[in-house]
């Protein structure tokens, strides 16, 4: 015997919160999870408003982190925000169309390319505050190494 249950209705604020989640333009927040950066989550509306790095710099993203720790303890914002800025670790959203362009500097070809994860000097190029967060914008030489993932280097 199949038991029917009567739909559930939403009170007036779950209704505004759904209106806004849906009314809600794309943002950098939106590849943030709770336990991680999801990369492929970044509407590419998005990465058209971060700027375009001029010559042989490239813009990156810094490593956030996750909401809560793995045993479930869930991380204040501000601590996230300081894990960003203390960070060596980022996410390559563009680069300059002199990039990697000097052979003699770069015999065996580019270090870096858009997509990867890479680590840089604590305090290497400079930081641009954006909705959701920051930018920064290095040098193509100031990249330090390709990782993976970030999880991989960085320990809570």
């Amino acid at each position: 015997m199949e038991v029917e249950t009567a739909p559930v209705e939403m009170t007036a604020l779950e209704r505004k919160w759904a209106e806004q989640a849906a009314a809600k333009e794309p943002a950098l927040d939106d590849a943030y999870t709770e336990l991680a950066f999801a990369p492929e989550k970044l509407d590419q509306s998005v990465i058209d408003t971060i700027p375009r790095p001029t010559g042989w710099r490239i813009a990156i993203l810094p490593y956030r982190g996750a909401e809560k720790t793995k045993g479930g303890i869930v991380l204040a914002e501000e601590t996230q925000r300081k894990t960003q800025l203390a960070t060596v670790c980022g996410y390559v959203l563009k680069v300059g169309d002199l990039a990697y362009a000097d052979e003699s500097k770069f015999p065996s070809g580019p270090w870096c390319k858009e997509g990867d994860w890479i680590i840089f000097g604590r305090y290497a190029g400079a930081r641009i505050p954006i909705d959701g967060g920051e930018i920064r914008l290095i040098n193509d030489d100031e990249v330090l190494g390709v990782v993976n993932d970030p999880e991989d280097i960085l320990h809570m």
